[in-house]
């Protein structure tokens, strides 16, 4: 067993697995395993609809990886100093007298055997919930984007007060997802800043004149005043006084004896404050050691200095894409959720955009074309991915037109695609797709010009949304990308281009955001016994591998062809908008106002 230096782990827990990597003090990974999780959607004549999940069965996941992970890599688990947490946001329930989860399926919130006590954070069941809250218009709400999404955690607590029965609903605590993970390994209920910032509306003290970081009026007006009780105990409590908030990485406690015995760890391994997913993206990125121009630094501090970090996107693609921006003071985008202090690092500022759909949208518009199964079948037979083998059938197309660029076959094609409405920066859900230059094509080639289309629509949206948060005062200069999307070739390409600024792509492609998670291990680890730790991005730029740098392209006449279509992009946006308000004031008054179409 390899025991010469010290280790640390990361555990991820996406919407359909949990995952686990080992890294060195280095920061190489030695082993990676993932294990599916379960997912249950219960259909219970409420509206929107509902996912579950459960902490039992996620914590069964996570202990199956981590003794993967050391059974593979060989090493000895006394190596291992820290354990570091990221989740999706999802809300997770237990009873605060007995710590037992607690059933969030309705209508009798029985519990079926599985522990299912996690509402996943794509559950849209509390839809008048969070339309009640933003009907406040409370201040808090400034710093969630103007608007409480339903995927944020305080309108499902809301729903659950008013479906559950009062005795059960006075028993429940309740957890971020990530909160609940360092609670099974600890014992302690330290809550994570970037979990309770960013999906519960828990504004840090100091800022704009909060107290207790819960705002009381707040859930007095929405109908949660029983959980103001105690000071906010049920919620976490107040940090100081009956409660403990950490920013990422800080150490919340040692593993406990139960919690190792499961994990087949040792006791007291340091464990760090946990994140949500897409953050752990930006800790396993923004750091990657590159080589920029000096266009694309700022010139006024060293190439390393936390500094830089205001300069650099983190894009975390997979289904759907999540920007996300640091910042020394606060900026305030449209259609972009936050400004988030002390998420991340003590006293900076985090900016969280997205796009509803990019992964999802390419898979979306393949699927449903004419083509694709026949496509698909030549893909396999080619041992290619559909993606890989449309992209080279793409610069095939090219070469045989002589065409300058495979945006020159495209030029009078204009596809506008947020089908799953648009997040950021319009932040309208009723924004939908379309199409000008369509035409009765359904071979082959018509699929691989409707895919390149949509990519180009990916990247002019990612310009947009870049656009909108240096227009409010960021500093963005070169985009990390991660997730799957990286592989993508002609994509990188495209938003390289699009946005005239450079794309960087991590060592770890599918695995940046469990080692973001492991960078967290490594920083509780690293506390002394005052508390204190080493800073995030001192770890960040220690132990983040080379990326791979894709620069735009650099051919004027073709990003003179997508500048034009970025304009042509903004306007069908617009129009779309300006269209659907002709029809709702041509209707006005009318039988017809209002009815929802067939």
């Amino acid at each position: 067993m390899s025991s010469s230096q010290n280790h640390y782990i990361g555990i991820d827990v996406g919407t359909g697995s949990a995952r686990a990597c080992i890294i060195d003090s280095t920061g190489d990974i030695k082993a990676l395993a993932a294990q599916n999780i379960k997912l249950w959607t219960p259909s219970s004549g409420y509206e929107g609809s509902h996912y579950e999940q459960s902490t039992t069965d996620i914590w069964n996941a996570i202990c199956y990886c981590v003794k993967q992970v050391l059974a593979e890599s060989k090493v000895d688990p006394n190596s291992v100093k820290g354990i570091g947490f990221d989740a999706t946001c999802s809300l997770a329930v237990f009873t605060h007298d007995t710590n037992e989860p607690v059933p969030v399926t309705g209508p009798d919130f029985k519990n079926d055997g599985n522990d299912r006590n996690v509402i996943l954070w794509l559950d849209h069941r509390p839809l008048a919930e969070a339309d009640k809250i933003n009907n406040t218009n409370h201040n808090l709400l400034r710093y969630v984007g103007g608007k409480m999404s339903v995927e944020m955690e305080i309108p499902k607590v809301l729903w659950l007060k008013n479906n559950m029965p009062p005795e059960l609903f006075a028993r429940c605590k309740f957890f971020d997802l990530t909160d609940a993970l360092t609670y099974l390994a600890t014992g302690k209920e330290t809550r994570s800043f970037c979990s309770t910032v960013c999906k519960q509306g828990f504004v840090p003290v100091g800022v704009d004149g909060s107290v207790k970081g819960w705002q009381e009026d707040f859930y007095e007006t929405i109908g949660l005043g029983d959980l103001v009780k105690d000071n906010f105990m049920r919620m976490g409590g107040v940090d100081g006084v009956n409660g403990s908030w950490m920013s990422a990485g800080e150490l919340v406690g040692g593993l406990s004896e139960e919690a190792a015995q499961q994990l087949g760890l040792p006791a007291g391994i340091a464990i760090g404050s946990g994140v949500i997913d897409a953050y752990a993206g930006w800790i396993g990125t923004v750091g990657a050691k590159v080589k920029l121009s000096p266009d694309a630094l700022d010139d006024s501090v060293a190439p390393n200095d936390v500094s830089q970090a205001f300069t650099r996107l983190a894009a975390v693609a997979g289904t759907s894409t999540c920007h996300l921006a640091m910042s020394k003071g606060p900026v305030f985008v449209p259609g972009v959720w936050g400004p988030y202090r002390d998420v991340l690092i003590p006293g900076y500022w985090m900016a969280e955009g997205g796009q509803s759909a990019t992964g999802e949208l390419m898979k979306h518009m393949l699927e449903t074309h004419v083509a694709y199964d026949e496509t698909l079948k030549e893909a396999e037979a080619a041992g290619k991915n559909i993606y890989d083998y449309l992209n080279e059938h793409l610069k095939e197309m090219a070469k045989k037109t002589n065409a300058p660029s495979i945006s020159y076959l495209v030029r009078h094609f204009f596809f506008y695609g947020d089908l799953w409405g648009n997040r950021s920066p319009i932040a309208d859900p009723n924004m939908r797709g379309a199409i000008i230059g369509m035409s009765n094509d359904k071979s082959k080639d018509g699929m691989a010009l409707l895919y390149y289309s949509t990519m180009e629509f990916i990247a002019l949206q990612t310009r947009q949304i870049v656009e909108a948060m240096n227009a409010a005062g960021h500093t963005i200069k070169s985009i990390f990308m991660s997730g799957s999307q990286c592989q993508n070739e002609i994509l990188m390409d495209l938003i390289a281009t699009a946005c005239d600024m450079p794309v960087l792509i991590p060592r770890y492609v599918n695995a940046a955001v469990v080692h973001g998670a492991a960078m967290l291990g490594a920083k509780a680890a690293s506390a002394k016994p005052d508390g204190t730790t080493e800073p995030l991005w001192d770890i960040m730029d220690r132990m983040s591998k080379p990326g791979k740098t894709v620069w735009s392209r650099g051919d004027p006449a073709e990003k003179k062809l997508l500048d034009a279509k970025y304009e042509i992009f903004l306007d069908q946006a617009r129009t779309q908008q300006e269209y659907r308000k002709k029809v709702d004031a041509a209707l006005k008054g009318s039988s017809l106002e209002g009815q929802e179409a067939n």
